[in-house]
């Protein structure tokens, strides 16, 4: 047997089919401890899962993130463009400001109220009702846009380029095996099955990647990873013939390629709104570090939701090893035709590498863990959605329904997303690249989450008609420009017409420079011209509003109760290593 083949063989097929197997009654025999769950007895146990141990929330938090965009974009993106895409994925500093000062908030609500809250929960109590309803319709068509559609598309891709699938295939199979594991296991499943396969994938990424160095460096580590810097800075040449290389993360030069991706500094200020607005105000995130134990006080809520972001802070830290580098390693192995190693399409790096690199047996543990991973980030977003729906549409609707029925609501909203996300892959695939499509959609989103919610929590002032007026002025001028950017070309396009020629600064202006002007916009908006002109008309933030959902002493008080300095040095040394990051890739 040829344990170094490139390709899967007999035992490889025959791991992963036990692994399956096993994961499967793993996951079941957790869901059997709690028969509630899948029996619908309770829909917030369904939908949200109960208190998890710190290390198990970080876990969920991280698999949640995981995705096939980073087996395949990322990777990709890696293969094509270096570490300049690395600022989306050194957020780690970012999860930290979750658990600090966004779950105070959050809990003291779920004290409050007496339930586990949605994000639209939040912006009902502090603005007003359309402006949490209006939150679940652009957050349900986020998940449209990018969540659903660009899983299912790179989840194709990878299982074409690991498994032979056809694309198809692949795609829809992913999304029925998600959609079954959804149904039967609730978020209890998805916390489980986060928890099996992060090891699994974080030592199989280490794997692709020291033995991808080692086969770049003809047996050394060090001198594979030399030759690969030094590869990338051949990379990325101007009109003037001079390599700008692709082995640093800003590009401040007008002349070189890349400044338009990642234009200076602009690119971290713009990665950091999407980082706010995704690791503290997406239902899919946040509902993780929400579970509650029966009789189980608020400090021990927020004590282990916080070690749990901060370890997810650990955790998001190595992506960029485990698929950006890869990816960067296989662009350099391609590169020499003695490596044997051939790159046809960038988005295949990570698969390729996989079969590449890894040894017979270990290639089917390590799909064992990636197929876990694609499960369970999908199965996040279908949750999510299936919690929006029912709790922020369906239950104020219908206030008798079963408990039963919440849950087959729940579902049939997911269903629904999911069609619809199939249906915009054909749309996606025109705009661009995997990457920068899906951070340009989420510049678009960003802007009006983070205005509204950081406003609210900070400011007392804030009306409740403000923050919904700037929900819904943010969310409109971004389809706008996502409108104009299908029919443009991503502004590649020459537009005849007055009305084109007149608004070229509008769709033309890099995706990143327009999400920062567009959330400064709505700040002035809803400072100096909402909060002073729409308070002649409109009424001012309740007590109630003011003393539950903005930062008063009573929060203060409550975060101080729940940490000691362990999580302070732990907190900083998420901080440190990602700076260390930065200071190496500058």
């Amino acid at each position: 047997m040829n344990w170094n083949s490139h390709e899967f063989i007999w035992i490889d097929w025959v791991i992963i089919v036990v692994g399956i197997l096993a994961v499967t009654w793993a996951v079941w025999r957790s869901i059997q401890k709690d028969k509630r769950l899948q029996q619908g007895a309770n829909s917030e146990d369904y939908l949200f899962g109960k208190g998890e141990p710190w290390y198990i929330i970080g876990a969920a938090i991280f698999a949640a993130n995981i995705g096939s965009e980073h087996l395949v974009g990322l990777a990709g993106t890696g293969a094509k463009s270096g570490v300049g895409m690395a600022h989306w994925e050194m957020q780690g500093w970012m999860i930290l400001i979750l658990g600090w000062l966004f779950v105070p908030f959050y809990q003291l609500m779920n004290v409050k109220l007496g339930k586990i809250i949605t994000m639209p929960d939040f912006l009902k109590y502090r603005y007003t009702p359309a402006t949490g309803s209006w939150l679940s319709i652009i957050t349900l068509i986020a998940y449209v846009l990018t969540k659903v559609s660009v899983t299912a598309f790179t989840g194709g891709i990878f299982m074409e380029s690991l498994l032979g699938l056809p694309f198809w295939f692949g795609a829809i199979g992913l999304i029925v095996l998600t959609g079954i594991f959804t149904v039967l296991g609730g978020m209890k499943g998805v916390m489980t099955l986060s928890a099996i396969q992060t090891p699994i994938l974080i030592i199989g990424s280490f794997l692709v990647l020291f033995l991808g160095l080692s086969a770049l460096g003809a047996g050394s580590i060090s001198d594979g990873w030399t030759h690969m810097i030094e590869y990338a800075k051949t990379l990325n040449i101007g009109t003037d013939g001079v390599a700008h290389g692709t082995n640093h993360m800003f590009h401040f030069e007008t002349g070189d390629p890349m400044y338009d991706d990642y234009p200076g500094f602009w690119v971290f200020i713009g990665a950091s709104i999407i980082g706010f607005w995704y690791w503290c105000t997406d239902q899919h995130i946040v509902q993780r570090v929400l579970g509650q134990r029966k009789g189980e006080s608020s400090e021990e809520v927020m004590r282990r939701a916080r070690r749990g972001t901060i370890a997810a802070g650990y955790f998001k830290i190595l992506p960029v090893f485990m698929f950006l580098i890869p990816g960067m390693i296989a662009a350099a192995l391609s590169a020499r035709p003695e490596s044997g190693f051939v790159l046809d399409n960038p988005d295949t790096a990570f698969g390729s590498m996989v079969k590449f690199v890894l040894p017979a047996g270990v290639k089917g543990i390590v799909t064992i863990g990636f197929i876990s991973a694609l499960v369970a980030s999908l199965a996040a977003f279908f949750n999510s959605c299936a919690t929006l729906f029912t709790e922020d549409f369906y239950k104020p609707m219908f206030k008798d329904k079963s408990e039963a029925t919440y849950v087959l609501v729940g579902r049939i909203a997911t269903i629904v997303v999911v069609i619809l996300g199939i249906v915009w892959i054909p749309i996606m695939q025109s705009l661009g690249s995997l990457y920068d499509y899906l951070q340009g959609i989420q510049s678009l989103l960003a802007p009006a989450m983070v205005a509204v919610f950081a406003l609210g929590i900070f400011s007392k002032k804030i009306t409740p008609k403000a923050g919904e007026t700037a929900m819904i002025v943010g969310f409109i001028i971004g389809m706008v420009r996502l409108l104009t950017n299908i029919l443009t070309n991503t502004g590649k396009d020459v537009m005849s017409g007055w009305y084109w020629e007149c608004t070229a600064w509008f769709w033309q202006t890099n995706w990143l420079i327009f999400e920062i002007w567009l959330l400064v916009f709505l700040i002035v908006l809803m400072v100096v011209v909402l909060m002073v002109v729409v308070s002649f008309f409109t009424p001012a933030p309740t007590a109630k509003q003011i003393e539950a959902i903005t930062f008063t002493d009573d929060y203060k008080t409550l975060i101080k109760q729940s940490w000691n300095k362990w999580d302070v040095i732990t907190s900083i040394g998420v901080v440190v290593l990602c700076a260390l990051f930065y200071i190496y890739f500058w």
